[in-house]
């Protein structure tokens, strides 16, 4: 019977962290002969999370890990002590013999043991667990987590949030009807609904964005504006894109926007010629920012 390698996280963002963690689980799995295994989660107690549960599949599919198992987070699951967890779920369900876990990792109900207990487990068991090293840091010399990421992208500092996920962070949503305020500016804009509640929105202000429209491999130039447009005495947050040289009704067509670049925050302008100068000058700024991106 084959049986797998295995580490278990959220991998929220599936950043520059968790590749680390994973490459180390394939190499070691190929080391011992057996295929490697993620084990995540389908739903995580995180108020906003970078990436809902199909893009984390999706991200996780593009690396070199053999399969991927997601628990349902339930009250039965969480009920498990950590040796009923390897015993019930890593041994019996899933054929875990190898287990890579770091020092600090903690899982079981009311998550009270260590890794020192989860070696002695894994002995009982018939599971090696073995430690994990530690993931490098990242120029900073910060180590990539989600918890950081998510703070880069709440503050709109989406360029430093790339470094550590390794791509442009990415908002799904669908085009509702707005209130046609940006083509009466002469920048028509789509009104996005994210896709997933739970997604975190980067900081008010306008960003320099990539559009891929779903079902389609182009990506488009744009600009996004994030905020409650204080020119126009908004009371609600918006998420408004201008996709430059798009002429086309984008009314209940799912949109991935990627956030290349924040050019400003959000202001309030004495006149609409003052905002329609400024967002000139945006569209300009955004082009020349996106021309010389080469993520694609």
């Amino acid at each position: 019977m084959q049986g797998y390698v295995a580490t278990i996280g959220v991998f929220d963002g599936v950043h520059m962290g968790h590749r680390f963690v994973l490459n180390h689980v394939v190499q070691t799995a190929r080391e011992k002969g057996l295929q490697s295994m993620a084990i995540t989660f389908d739903r995580t107690p995180k108020d906003q999370v970078l990436t809902p549960l199909d893009e984390k599949l999706l991200l996780l599919s593009k690396t070199q890990i053999d399969h991927v198992e997601v628990l349902t987070f339930d009250d039965a699951l969480k009920q498990l002590t950590a040796r009923q967890f390897m015993e019930q779920v890593l041994r019996d369900r899933l054929h875990v013999r190898v287990l890579l876990t770091g020092y600090d990792n903690r899982f079981g109900h009311h998550r009270e043991e260590g890794f020192e207990d989860y070696v002695r487990y894994g002995q009982q068991l018939g599971i090696e667990v073995m430690s994990l090293p530690p993931a490098p840091s990242q120029g900073t010399g910060t180590t990539v987590s989600s918890s950081l990421i998510r703070r880069q992208l709440a503050e709109g500092r989406v360029g430093e949030a790339a470094i550590g996920l390794g791509y442009h962070y990415t908002l799904m949503g669908r085009v509702e009807h707005g209130e046609h305020i940006g083509t009466r500016l002469g920048f028509p804009t789509a009104n996005l609904v994210p896709a997933d509640p739970r997604q975190l929105i980067p900081a008010p202000g306008v960003y320099a964005v990539k559009v891929r429209q779903e079902n389609t491999m182009e990506h488009k130039h744009g600009m996004m504006n994030i905020g409650m447009r204080p020119t126009f005495d908004g009371h609600r947050q918006t998420l408004e894109v201008n996709i430059f040289h798009l002429h086309e009704n984008l009314y209940g067509q799912r949109l991935l926007v990627s956030f290349v670049a924040r050019l400003r925050d959000e202001q309030r302008f004495d006149s609409i010629d003052d905002l329609k100068a400024q967002l000139q000058q945006d569209a300009e700024r955004a082009q020349a920012v996106l021309s010389h991106d080469i993520s694609e």
